[in-house]
């Protein structure tokens, strides 16, 4: 438990914490703070805890499933939903139907209560692990569309320069190329721009 503490104090994090209980909230922000992390907002029901994720961008969401007003999973879908925050939540219950629900609503893990220091640092930590993967697999796969996007594009520019001006596909490239580097644009607008010209669209 000491290994996970200190490896969480060596990236403080800014965190929102939603408990209708003062108590719970008290005790999380104690532990929280005395490992060097910051609670940047408190909330009492999960449609308070969804304003202050938006409002705050923390890098982690501490949420109790029972709460007045919209309960926790329904708050953690929302946030999931928006991609705000990775959540880890709270319950006094084990069953394995809450769990599965939890699953559903997009939570990264969760914690039986009393939460115990013993459990929440590797909670926050696994929590955190699991986001960051999510956040790198979105980011590959928007960058194998803008490519596949982009290919597609850079083809059909190419095959309108060949056949305007009788190049092979390397010279069409290569006049794309130089244009890019003349214009200080990159090859992706100006591959854009000549199919726009000849009346295509992007």
């Amino acid at each position: 438990m000491e290994k996970a503490k200190a490896n969480m104090k060596s990236k403080s994090l800014r965190l929102v914490i939603a408990d209708n209980e003062s108590i719970i909230r008290l005790d999380l922000r104690e532990m929280l703070e005395e490992a060097g992390h910051e609670v940047v907002g408190e909330a009492i029901d999960g449609r308070k805890a969804v304003e202050l994720t938006r409002q705050h961008r923390p890098d982690l969401v501490i949420m109790d499933i029972k709460m007045p007003e919209m309960d926790g999973i329904t708050a953690a879908r929302k946030i999931s939903e928006e991609k705000l925050a990775p959540v880890l939540l709270l319950t006094a219950f084990s069953q394995p139907e809450i769990v599965e629900k939890a699953k559903d609503s997009g939570v990264l893990g969760y914690l039986v209560k009393p939460v115990q220091e013993t459990n929440l640092f590797p909670a926050i930590e696994i929590a955190m692990s699991r986001w960051r993967e999510m956040q790198g697999l979105e980011q590959e796969l928007a960058g194998l569309r803008d490519s596949l996007a982009m290919r597609k594009t850079l083809d059909r520019a190419k095959g309108i320069l060949m056949a305007a001006h009788h190049l092979s596909e390397p010279e069409a490239y290569r006049r794309i190329q130089q244009y890019a580097m003349m214009k200080r644009l990159t090859v992706k607008e100006v591959a854009e721009a000549i199919v726009k010209a000849a009346g295509g669209k992007v």
